[in-house]
């Protein structure tokens, strides 16, 4: 991504930096975990060809600053990480745009959509649930087969102190554990990822990041569901055909079923690929998104 200028954005509470290209409509791309805004590296020159693209490392994440936090973990909730993405596209002039998000980024983005309707054109999910919904669904399979969610979630300092002492296994097992070759990932973006959780400041602001998935985002997500609040825009989810969301949902009709309680238009399937399909399959998967934020509905 070289040819894409970067920079750092100050919003109220923290600094985001990112990477943009592009003069088409604006969209924003979020990362999951334990990756950085380089998991676009392959999607994102794609889509700069149509798009005015930005690849924002989330709060605590990357190069993005790590603001303090809270006792009740408020100031990693996916509600205070969608406020930064505001402020970041408003600073870049774009007040109305579309987002997508994988893993971590697309709880950003999805509630992105349900706080921010005025500002967001499309979404796109891909590879997630409603935290709230993959809580109350969570049994064995949940806790071993997500155990970043359980694991990181714990008291401090104990998540901090083990992945501080081995932020290499936390990489290699989430990376060659969730369905992708281990080509996918060569030794240069692989080790970008660990360098990324070398800083304590990182590697506490993403434990604290799903604390506030264990509690206060499942309150949100309740407090939205008691009071009708829906997605307003299009919306896409994509999931992996191999992965969890295309096994473990089966009698809840799948991850278009819940979602479609969430929102009124909801499309989406199946993809080739695990997990990290995005970097698995860049092509592809930057093509499917070409088409739905293309698509004028």
């Amino acid at each position: 991504m070289d040819d894409f200028s970067s920079e750092i954005i100050e919003t109220e509470e923290a600094a985001i930096f990112l990477r943009r290209k592009g003069t088409g409509p604006p969209l924003l791309l979020l990362h999951g975990f334990p990756q950085t805004h380089l998991m676009w590296r392959d999607i994102a020159p794609l889509l700069a060809e149509e798009f005015t693209v930005v690849c924002a490392d989330l709060r605590g994440y990357g190069a993005s600053s790590c603001p303090p936090s809270a006792a009740d973990h408020a100031p990693y909730s996916k509600r205070a990480l969608a406020a930064d993405m505001v402020s970041v596209m408003e600073r870049l002039g774009l007040k109305r745009f579309s987002v997508a998000g994988h893993d971590r980024g697309g709880r950003v983005a999805y509630r992105l959509a349900l706080d921010h309707p005025e500002r967001i054109t499309k979404l796109a999910v891909l590879d997630i649930l409603p935290t709230a919904e993959a809580w109350d669904r969570a049994d064995a399979r949940f806790a071993l087969g997500f155990w970043p969610w359980t694991l990181l979630a714990q008291p401090e300092p104990l998540p901090e102190r083990l992945i501080a002492a081995a932020p290499e296994a936390i990489i290699d097992s989430a990376l060659d554990g969730w369905g992708t070759p281990a080509s996918t990932f060569p030794p240069i973006v692989r080790e970008a990822y660990v360098d990324a959780l070398r800083d304590p400041g990182n590697i506490h602001a993403i434990c604290e990041e799903y604390r506030a998935a264990s509690e206060i985002d499942r309150e949100h997500d309740a407090d939205d569901q008691r009071n009708g609040r829906r997605i307003a825009c299009p919306m896409l989810a994509l999931w992996s055909a191999e992965g969890p969301l295309a096994q473990w949902y089966e009698a809840d009709g799948g991850p278009l079923a819940i979602w479609r309680r969430w929102a009124g238009e909801v499309e989406g399937n199946a993809v080739v690929g695990g997990h990290f399909f995005p970097e698995e399959h860049p092509m592809a998967t930057a093509e499917a998104l070409r088409e739905f934020f293309l698509d004028p509905g």
